[in-house]
């Protein structure tokens, strides 16, 4: 969008009047963007009173264990200076049959001599941080050494140093940069397996354009998770074509007008609660029956995604291209795994990536949405376990726990 085109919104925003004008569009844009979408949608309104809403949450945030999970801290620092916050969940000691079913497939894998552990580094999507991954968390801990991280500006993450500090411009290269020194901060040897859901997708796959050797010499496998390689530009969020132009025509231009006023639009996500929880609802989810608590999880932490970081991550979208990247992942196994029912990053592009690495695993789950891996935990999480088996990272046939429901594995560390 053109700056003759913003200055108009900025000015509007900046009024009283105009404020009052804007809640509208801003309560949509921001729950949209929020949600990992760029339109605004019909949806049904809420039929109990706020203070009952506001009552329910609270008890959903209570008694839900979702996101309670926490491993040994750990802080990278980005080449700008940024300080990036992990968690490691270590393996539980194995027993003598255990470590003698390891042992073997890494030293064909990885060399005679004993191997360091394979390391899982799981890599979240925009607007959300590392708990997006509870569920395939609590089943695998313990079992596996992993590693999640917060990308810059989200979860306990510190706010992107370029970019607040230089006002640089976000771009997916710089996630890419941010992963490696995590990577070198919490697992500098061994092999890695790397998951990525979305922006973390993303994240890999810039990872792999920047540092090619690090794949090939150290990258075991890989799984790609409601995420694109590509022209995201072109998803029309479920829209109408001329609802989605008008919403691209316009987007850029409230974000970064929206973006000056954060205090305000803070005031005014709370006030248009209900729609908000509404449309993060059609963006994340696409069955009908999903648990309430894990509905209000997605909500909590989209909603804790401030408007102005919303809005300077937003333009590296459609800028994101590293379909040449994938090459560097054919030689390995790889999972490509996505929701049928996904309006942000649709299954297609799943496809394509899979079209791309012919060997790879295409997994397409029925009623799912963008946030697959806590709307069909039981799929992403088994799916996940047998990757991990293929490469020696865990025996075959190991069992994991329960998906965080009932599993002790699902209880605060």
């Amino acid at each position: 969008m053109s700056e003759s085109r913003a200055a108009p919104l900025a000015a509007a925003v900046g009024t009283s009047g105009g404020w009052r004008r804007a809640t509208g569009i801003a309560g949509a844009a921001i729950g949209m963007v929020a949600a990992g979408a760029a339109a605004t949608v019909a949806i049904e309104r809420m039929t109990v009173g706020r203070d009952v809403r506001r009552k329910a949450l609270l008890a959903l945030d209570a008694t839900g264990p979702y996101g309670t999970l926490r491993g040994t801290p750990g802080r990278a620092v980005a080449d700008d200076g940024t300080e990036l916050y992990y968690e490691v969940d270590e393996v539980e000691d194995t027993g003598p049959d255990d470590s003698a079913r390891l042992a073997p497939r890494r030293r064909r894998l990885f060399g005679g001599r004993t191997p360091a552990p394979v390391t899982v580094v799981f890599s979240h999507g925009y607007c959300l941080n590392q708990d997006s991954w509870h569920f395939q968390r609590a089943a695998l801990r313990g079992v596996v050494r992993t590693v999640h991280w917060d990308q810059r500006s989200h979860g306990r993450s510190g706010r992107g140093a370029a970019q607040s500090r230089d006002g640089e411009p976000l771009s997916i290269d710089q996630l890419g940069h941010d992963l490696k020194a995590v990577i070198d901060a919490a697992a500098p040897e061994g092999p890695l397996v790397l998951v990525g859901h979305s922006m973390g997708g993303m994240t890999v796959m810039a990872l792999a354009a920047q540092y090619p050797e690090l794949i090939r010499e150290r990258v075991v496998a890989t799984a790609f998770v409601g995420t694109s390689s590509g022209r995201l530009g072109e998803v029309n969020f479920g829209l109408p074509v001329a609802g989605v132009n008008a919403v691209r025509r316009v987007l850029p231009g409230v974000l970064k007008a929206l973006g000056r006023r954060a205090d305000l639009v803070e005031k005014g996500r709370r006030a248009t609660a209900d729609l908000f929880a509404g449309i993060i609802k059609r963006y994340s989810f696409a069955g009908r029956d999903i648990d309430p608590a894990v509905a209000r999880f997605a909500e909590r932490m989209i909603e804790s995604t401030p408007i102005d970081v919303v809005a300077e991550f937003y333009p590296a979208f459609t800028d994101h291209d590293k379909t040449e990247a994938l090459a560097l992942f054919r030689d390995m196994p790889v999972l490509v795994l996505a929701g049928t029912g996904d309006l942000v990053t649709p299954s297609e592009h799943s496809e394509a990536i899979a079209a791309l690495l012919p060997d790879a695993e295409l997994v397409l789950v029925p009623d799912a949405g963008h946030l697959v891996m806590l709307e069909h935990p039981e799929v992403v999480t088994d799916r996940l376990a047998d990757l991990l088996a293929r490469v020696g990272a865990v025996p075959a046939g190991t069992t994991v726990g329960s998906y965080g429901r009932t599993s002790s594995t699902a209880q605060p560390g």
